[in-house]
């Protein structure tokens, strides 16, 4: 994808102008178009730099129940005889949010210039993984399209429950950690401070470990601001860290090292790595592209 200047207006005249990135002009245009934009100049830009936040709408995440319902309604359209291209369009503007309608319009603008829906599908891999491209074309190349897309769905949809009880199960644990923690807050800003200045008054002599809660009661209420600068700091570089290829592999390795979440954590991979496995099997690919594609 290549990054765009433009400047459009609404209906009502007022002006629009930013950064956005598209694969090309045309798909741009049709970006702005259904954002209710007329465009009037874009160029293409050819600077190095941070890119300006685009001035259109930003869109949100795409959810996998928006994906797994597309599955299944585009597998039960092209099973019904509707042309890929026709069922897509429908789709298209089925679409809940406002991101997976612009990737539909940009695939249909590609199966309509002779694009395979699979090589489509892969330029947009938020949306669409490896797997996912490797089984649509495994149904293109079998002529069972709609067949492998039901199955899709469903395993889709299982997953999808899945992962959901298995969010729900923490929700009780994560709370009492929560609460936990904010009676260790109060207890140390609120709590200590008056027991110090008991102590102070007896004149008791205090042991090691006393005279170090004490401290960091002390710090905790005195620079209480730096502590959330520190915390906000740490948890962006954590971020940005697990976001690279080392950072990401080293954070896996002391999850699964965990005790009680890391025995969980491999069992939900392993359940993921035989579902989709025995999915890419079962639909012609073979075993060797099919490992390939899960790893």
């Amino acid at each position: 994808m290549s990054l765009y200047r433009f400047s459009a207006k609404d209906l009502a005249g007022k002006k629009f102008a930013g950064e956005v990135e598209a694969f090309d002009e045309k798909s741009l245009v049709r970006t702005l178009q259904k954002e209710g934009l007329v465009p009037i100049e874009i160029k293409k830009h050819e600077g190095f730099g941070l890119p300006i936040i685009s001035a259109l709408p930003k869109v949100g995440a795409i959810s996998s129940g928006e994906i797994v319902n597309f599955t299944r309604e585009l597998s039960t359209m092209i099973s019904s005889g509707l042309p890929i291209a026709d069922a897509l369009v429908i789709l298209e503007k089925q679409a809940k949010s406002r991101g997976f309608g612009n990737i539909l319009a940009e695939v249909v603008a590609d199966i309509e210039g002779g694009m395979s829906l699979s090589v489509s599908l892969s330029k947009h891999p938020k949306a669409f993984d490896n797997i996912y491209v490797k089984l649509v074309e495994a149904g293109e190349t079998g002529g069972v399209l709609d067949k492998i897309l039901a199955k899709l769905a469903e395993t889709l949809e299982k997953e999808r429950e899945f992962k959901a009880k298995t969010r729900g199960a923490f929700i009780y644990p994560a709370i009492v950690i929560i609460v936990m923690v904010l009676v260790m807050s109060v207890m140390m800003i609120f709590v200590i401070p008056k027991l110090t200045g008991l102590y102070k008054e007896i004149g008791a002599s205090l042991p090691l470990p006393t005279r170090v809660m004490i401290a960091i009661s002390d710090f905790m209420r005195n620079f209480w601001w730096l502590l959330l600068i520190m915390m906000g700091m740490a948890s962006y570089g954590l971020r940005i860290f697990a976001k690279t290829d080392k950072g990401s592999m080293m954070i896996s390795r002391i999850v699964l090292l965990l005790p009680i979440w890391g025995k969980i954590r491999k069992t939900l991979i392993l359940a993921q790595f035989t579902r989709t496995l025995g999915l890419l099997v079962g639909s012609g690919i073979p075993i060797i592209a099919a490992l390939k594609a899960v790893a």
